[in-house]
């Protein structure tokens, strides 16, 4: 039997793959994964060294906790697939915006335990950052197990299920903003004449300072902002630039139809 299962195997398992074998929460022959591409399967096998099935049905028969790692349309189709081999003993965990757990439990027919999570792709490197609903029936040692690996790429936090949406939008899909905004950083930054490899070493150092000093100092990010505009300085005037062009604005209306999306 093996640990955990993923059925599909793009990059956010990949993410989890790869936090969860750096962090020892799992050894890569406890793995098994399954994917429709058979080329990158056998190329994420070379990769981490875990098992890898034909079929999704060999996932879900031989493992103790089962990923539902496809697209969120392919749900349906897949749990149908699985779902004459499901049993009390095994965990289903979703990663799918907009599949609730009482959705999912209804498409297996089955009073599955299911623990519906939102994770995101900084899992790779140990930074993920994972919002967790558990099922009604999910008991203490379940989520400690689930818990166990969710943590071995990142930070988690257990949240009510109406907030999915949300979660979704400012950390599941986050990561693409906080990149364009590493990425229009360092373009101003060759236009100042800096090198491509150095103006993305410095945008990207800052952004990560500035995210932990968030974490750490526990002073809300308008004070993290003023301490760095001095009077009359440069600081003040890029910020002024960016209001006028309307920053704080665009990040919400994106984050706004990212979660309505997610609904």
């Amino acid at each position: 039997m093996y640990k955990i299962g993923f059925i599909g195997c793009g990059n956010m398992a990949k993410a989890m793959i790869g936090g969860i074998i750096a962090k020892k929460a799992a050894l890569p022959d406890e793995i098994i994964a399954s994917r429709r591409d058979g080329e990158a399967l056998e190329s994420i096998k070379n990769e981490f060294g875990i098992c890898t099935a034909d079929s999704n049905v060999e996932v879900m028969r031989g493992s103790e906790i089962v990923v539902l790692a496809v697209k969120p349309y392919m749900y349906e189709k897949v749990i149908e697939e699985i779902k004459q081999d499901i049993t009390y003993d095994k965990i289903i965990i979703t990663i799918a915006p907009g599949k609730s757990v009482a959705w999912v439990k209804e498409k297996f027919d089955f009073d599955a335990k299911i623990i519906r999570t939102m994770p995101n792709t900084p899992a790779l490197v140990g930074e993920g950052m994972t919002a967790v609903v558990p099922g009604d029936n999910i008991t203490e040692d379940d989520l400690k197990k689930v818990m166990t690996i969710l943590n071995s790429f990142g930070k988690t936090e257990i949240v009510s299920e109406d907030v999915m949406s949300a979660v979704t939008a400012v950390s599941g899909s986050s990561p693409a903003y906080v990149f364009m905004f590493i990425e229009a950083m360092a373009d101003a930054a060759v236009a100042g004449g800096m090198s491509r490899a150095s103006a993305y070493k410095f945008a990207a150092q800052s952004v990560l300072g500035s995210a932990k000093m968030v974490l750490e100092t526990g002073m809300h990010p308008a004070q993290l902002k003023d301490m760095v505009c001095s009077p009359a300085g440069t600081t003040i005037e890029a910020v002024r630039v960016l209001e006028e062009k309307g920053m704080r604005s665009s990040v919400i209306e994106a984050m706004l139809a990212c979660a309505e999306k997610a609904r």
